[in-house]
């Protein structure tokens, strides 16, 4: 008796569930004179997965987040991104890591691309050594003034602690980051974070996270230092993380009067355990507005891991 097709499917997606041995390649983005960085996994041939099973796949792996690679009908490949517990439209050190992997084994060779994203198409460039993303600036917005405050005790701050002149803002180039301006890197440093308030906070303004930094970088060839925390994805602290460097970007270019055409984050040296990290942002700038951020560094293939989904 010939199966129906109905039934062939669901044998097939039973299978899929059970298969054993899913390779998840591990890459860390945004490395620091070659070493530190933050790993993101790397799901090839990712076509034939659910979202439920890419989830599982992300969770299972535990990295800050998984990129999966399909086939584009629109753009050289189509990303998606898992954090271990949900999907994010974006990310930066998981765009770096894919194509950087995509080019390192010979799976694309060509300088410019185009990553497919749940929300439109992205520009890439591949250059000497280096993996950039496209990010386009969006909006800022304020956070309530009532708000403030509990910012701040999230981290074990006070508003003292801000740049004199300056508080959080909301900045958004695809996904939305709470900037937050500190004084020096003793306060940087000294934070302490209260991830359930931090959580409510990312929820009430549909963040990834907040995004602290000083004007006081450790390496002096860089521009800004900083920290992120981002607990609704399941990240207590990153050590890289492209998309918020972009809205930092934005932010330094709008708010803070950098008008130039690179601006250099570092991030990751005041974690409990440092793993440092240099993320490179091109602005582009037409009739003195900013159109364009491309957030990019280096990235190095470490190994392989393989999970079970069954």
């Amino acid at each position: 008796m010939m199966m129906s097709m109905t039934s062939l499917k669901a044998n097939v997606m039973s299978y899929i569930d059970r298969e054993p041995n899913i390779e998840v390649n591990l890459v860390n983005s945004f490395t620091y004179n070659g070493c530190g960085g933050n790993a993101a996994g790397v799901v090839l041939n990712a076509d034939k997965y659910s979202a439920a099973q890419k989830q599982k796949i992300a969770k299972k792996a535990g990295y800050p987040e998984t990129a999966f690679v399909s086939s584009s009908e629109v753009a050289d490949f189509k990303l998606e991104f898992f954090t271990p517990n949900k999907q994010i439209p974006h990310c930066g050190h998981a765009t770096i890591a894919a194509f950087s992997y995509l080019q390192q084994t010979g799976l694309i060779d060509k300088k410019y691309a185009v990553k497919e994203t749940i929300d439109g198409n992205r520009d890439i460039i591949l250059e000497d050594g280096y993996a950039y993303m496209e990010q386009i600036p969006k909006y800022f917005k304020d956070v309530e003034q009532d708000d403030i405050d509990a910012v701040m005790n999230s981290l074990s701050l006070s508003k003292d602690d801000l740049i004199a002149g300056y508080v959080p803002k909301i900045s958004n180039t695809g996904v939305s980051f709470l900037i937050i301006p500190l004084a020096n890197n003793q306060v940087l440093s000294a934070i302490k974070t209260d991830l359930d308030k931090i959580n409510e906070i990312s929820e009430k303004y549909d963040l990834v996270g907040l995004y602290a930094f000083t004007e006081k970088p450790v390496d002096k060839r860089h521009h800004v230092t900083t920290r992120m925390f981002a607990p609704r994805f399941a990240i207590p602290e990153e050590s890289a993380t492209g998309m918020a460097a972009g809205n930092l970007s934005a932010y330094l270019f709008e708010q803070m009067d950098y008008k130039c055409d690179k601006i250099i984050v570092e991030q990751g040296f005041f974690m409990e355990n440092p793993s440092k990290s240099e993320i490179i942002v091109n602005l582009s700038i037409r009739d003195g507005r900013l159109v364009k951020l491309m957030a990019g560094g280096t990235a190095s293939l470490d190994n392989s891991m393989f999970v079970n989904i069954g």
